[in-house]
């Protein structure tokens, strides 16, 4: 599990910290790291836990990051290949993630040599920044939080977690962290483990934390 804990519903930054399962319990792996999250804060997505009423809901183009639990996608990058045991992406210059409502392929990674540039038109998110952001490196090694795994209309999109351009620049709704701390994470995250990333308000962990059965954190700063 990798779990980032956000102050509030409209923090743009958080801690995230790593666990194994222990027996019934958990055990920390990756200790307390600063991350920063959406610009807006967050909002509840749509991933694998049940639909929670109670506080903003993410949509297309809030700026907030997608509070819940989600399955752990491939992991990203601009290099041929990258030090994982889960599935490995490569991004060349040709793809895109596909932030436009209502497309065929809105949600998706896609590849403009197979769906054509006309599937992309409208999409602000190249998977290879560095190429066509004058050399941004934020999508030099990442990994997809499968938020919105069906695609539904309007419900958000191209949700990753991926390097920070500083530790106070915010996102359009990703977690960005240190590339120390990502490259420890690719390499010991396992797909036979079925990793998770959950991500939630302090107030949300302390009411769920129990029924979800997430770890004990003790005080928090």
């Amino acid at each position: 599990m990798v779990l980032v804990i956000t102050p509030d519903w409209n923090a743009d930054h958080g801690t995230l910290r790593a666990f194994e399962r222990d027996g019934d319990g958990w055990k920390a792996t990756v200790e307390a790291q600063d991350v920063t999250v959406g610009r807006s804060g967050s909002a509840w997505g749509i991933g694998l836990n049940p639909a929670q009423a109670d506080g903003p809901q993410k949509h297309e183009g809030d700026g907030r990051a997608a509070a819940g639990v989600y399955r752990v996608g491939p992991i990203f990058g601009y290099a041929s290949s990258a030090d994982t045991h889960m599935p490995y992406e490569a991004m060349q210059y040709t793809d895109w993630c596909v932030d436009v409502d209502g497309s065929p392929y809105y949600n998706q990674i896609v590849d403009t040599k197979k769906v054509g540039e006309k599937a992309v038109e409208g999409a602000s998110e190249p998977m290879r920044r560095d190429l066509h952001l004058a050399g941004d490196q934020r999508y030099k090694i990442g990994f997809v939080i499968e938020h919105n795994a069906e695609g539904k209309r309007g419900g958000g999109s191209c949700i990753f977690a991926h390097l920070w351009k500083s530790p106070t620049d915010a996102t359009a709704g990703c977690t960005a962290m240190p590339e120390s701390v990502m490259r420890r994470l690719v390499a010991w995250m396992k797909p036979e483990e079925h990793p998770v990333f959950v991500l939630l308000p302090q107030s949300e962990y302390e009411r769920l934390r129990t029924s979800w059965h997430l770890p004990a954190l003790g005080k928090q700063p």
